[in-house]
């Protein structure tokens, strides 16, 4: 089928490369704007682009999809199909149109659940036990088409938004290469969804990094694991900022095997600092922070953090956040 290929993260890499391989005739690659990245503020293009140049593929980088000389061009372009995924703009009416088949969008959530820009990390900081994947034809709203297809994918105890990304981005390249075959077989059935049921998963902010120890550890554990590998949990200590990457919570075995009373407090409390182990305080339990990075430096395990800091059983942790 001729399509039209839409993404820019490495979440729409999968497409592409499945398509080319099952032997669908990608017309162009849309994807964002090059942009400044690091320090030196380099311009530097987006995943989907280095993906698009390197199979010699023709790419068009609009400013916005409301543009009529873009439209124009895919109009020139004749795809039967538009599919996406992680574009990061709403695409207008206009262009939804263009398409004799529409639009097909790879949703990354089990849709109306996680409308948004952030459904995998958000499932992850909600304590979700499960997931998954919607092949959506696409409207001008949010997230609101009906649904083609829908995989659920279970998520794991030691999953972070990383690898959980991993995961769904390549589901999502095979099941839109499924809804391709329905399409060309006059078998594609689409399902309205039930708006009753809709919940959002916002763009993350700064406010949503922020650690407050007065929740439960399963909940600053799981706010970590979403945040993991950007743009990372984030307590204070001495005046600075500190980004927690990674944390466990602390059984009552872990605790029993530590041999050495642990210092009691309000959440937010150093508990325990040993060779292998920095264990803080929260609402119903106790943390252990595997891997955290002062500000403007590397990372490094808990207890390294401790040493430096020298930090002692007793003294408080700072984090307040929005929820």
């Amino acid at each position: 089928m001729r399509v039209v290929c839409m993404g820019t993260p490495d979440f729409a890499v999968p497409l592409l490369e499945g398509l080319l391989e099952r032997g669908h005739e990608v017309a162009a690659v849309v994807c964002q704007p090059d942009k400044p990245v690091g320090r030196k503020r380099e311009l530097t293009p987006p995943p989907m682009k280095v993906a698009a140049l390197a199979h010699g593929l023709p790419v068009l980088q609009p400013t916005t999809a409301r543009s009529r000389s873009f439209q124009a061009r895919v109009r020139e372009l004749a795809p039967r199909a538009v599919v996406y995924a992680a574009y990061g703009k709403i695409l207008p009416q206009s262009f939804l149109d263009i398409p004799p088949e529409g639009c097909l969008n790879i949703h990354a959530s089990l849709l109306p659940l996680y409308r948004g820009a952030a459904p995998i990390q958000w499932a992850i900081m909600n304590g979700e036990a499960e997931t998954g994947v919607s092949i959506m034809r696409a409207e001008a709203g949010l997230d609101t088409g009906p649904v083609l297809l829908q995989r659920a994918e279970p998520i794991r105890d030691d999953d972070t938004a990383g690898t959980l990304f991993d995961r769904l981005a390549s589901l999502g390249g095979r099941m839109m290469l499924e809804a391709l075959d329905l399409i060309e077989a006059g078998e594609a059935r689409y399902q309205p969804q039930d708006a009753s049921h809709a919940t959002h998963a916002p763009p993350i902010e700064a406010a949503h990094c922020r650690l407050d120890w007065s929740w439960p550890a399963r909940k600053l554990r799981d706010r970590v694991r979403g945040l993991n590998p950007k743009p990372g949990a984030v307590f204070t200590h001495a005046g600075r900022e500190v980004k927690l990457w990674s944390a466990d919570l602390v059984s009552e075995v872990d605790q029993a095997r530590s041999g050495t009373p642990l210092a009691e407090g309000c959440p937010g409390t150093v508990a325990f600092v040993g060779k292998r182990d920095l264990w803080v305080r929260s609402a119903d339990g106790l943390l252990a922070m595997r891997e955290v990075q002062p500000s403007g430096k590397g990372r490094i395990s808990g207890p390294e953090f401790a040493r430096g800091q020298r930090l002692c059983a007793g003294e408080v942790l700072w984090g307040t956040a929005a929820t």
